[in-house]
C-alpha cells in the first residue's frame, strides 16, 4: 500500500516541473488539472463538502491520470475518500482506453482495485467515463457516469450528469449491495467569469437500492439524498 501512496505523490509533484503548451507537437508533454466538482450540499441527509477531480500528464495519445473523489459531512470524519492512478492510450479521436489502480480509504475496510475501462466524448457530445473494478479480495463492480453541457449564454452553462453503480457480489460491511447498488443524477448551473473559474449552483439527487438501501437503513442512514449544491469549477 506505501508503494501506491509513493506512486501516487509522485505522479502529482511531476507536472509541477513541465509546463504547459498551446500547440501540440510530435511527443510534445502535457499537464491538466480539473475540479469538476467541489460543492458544499445542504439536504435530505448529512450536509458535506464533496469533490471531483482529475489530473493528467502525457501526449495526445498516451497519458497519465489521476482521479480523486470523496465526501466529508460537516460533523464527522471524511466519510468517502477514492484514489485512481491510470494509464489511458487513445484508441479513436474520441476515446481513450485506460488500465490501472483504484484505492478506497473510506468506507472501511479500505479496498484495492484493478481498474478496466474507456472514456471519452460520445454522440450529442456527452462525456462518458465507463469502468469495471475488481478488488484485491475477488469482488467485481462498474461505474458508469456521463455528463454534457447546454449552452444558455456564451457564460451560462447548464450541465446535467448522471451515474449508475453496479456489484457483482454484497459486500455488507462496505454497504455495497449485488446487481444496481446506487444511482445519482445532477443538475448544476455556472457561470464561466473567465473559462478557467466558474461558480455554480444547482440540485443533487443520489438513492441507494435494493440491498445497499437495506444496509444504510440499518446504520441509520437515509436510502434517498437530494441536496441543494453550490460550488466552484475550475481548471489549470
Amino acid at each position: 500500500m506505501t508503494k501506491m501512496y509513493r506512486l501516487l505523490a509522485a505522479v502529482i509533484v511531476a507536472p509541477l516541473s513541465v509546463s504547459p503548451v498551446d500547440a501540440a507537437e510530435p511527443g510534445q508533454i502535457f499537464t491538466f488539472v480539473q475540479a469538476e466538482q467541489l460543492e458544499y450540499r445542504s439536504g435530505t441527509g448529512k450536509d458535506n463538502l464533496a469533490w471531483d477531480a482529475e489530473g493528467w500528464i502525457g501526449t495526445d495519445d498516451d497519458k497519465i491520470r489521476i482521479k480523486a473523489e470523496g465526501e466529508k459531512p460537516n460533523d464527522g470524519k471524511l466519510e468517502k475518500g477514492e484514489f485512481q492512478l491510470l494509464y489511458s492510450r487513445r484508441v479513436s479521436d474520441f476515446f481513450d482506453a485506460v488500465v490501472g489502480l483504484r484505492q478506497d480509504i473510506k468506507p472501511d475496510p479500505d479496498r484495492t482495485f484493478a481498474v478496466f475501462g474507456a472514456q471519452g466524448t460520445a454522440p450529442y457530445m456527452i462525456e462518458v467515463d465507463a469502468a469495471a473494478f475488481v478488488s484485491h479480495e475477488g469482488e467485481v463492480s462498474a461505474r458508469l457516469k456521463g455528463e454534457t453541457d447546454w449552452l444558455v449564454t456564451q457564460k451560462l452553462i447548464l450541465q446535467p450528469s448522471a451515474e449508475i453503480n453496479l456489484a457483482v457480489q454484497s459486500v455488507k460491511e462496505r454497504h455495497v449491495g449485488s446487481g444496481v447498488d446506487s444511482v445519482s443524477a445532477g443538475l448544476r448551473l455556472r457561470y464561466e467569469i473567465v473559462r478557467e473559474f466558474a461558480p455554480y449552483v444547482g440540485f443533487h439527487w443520489e438513492r441507494k437500492l435494493g440491498q445497499a438501501a437495506d444496509y444504510a437503513r440499518e446504520e441509520g442512514n437515509r436510502a434517498d439524498n437530494r441536496s441543494v449544491v453550490a460550488g466552484v469549477r475550475f481548471w489549470f
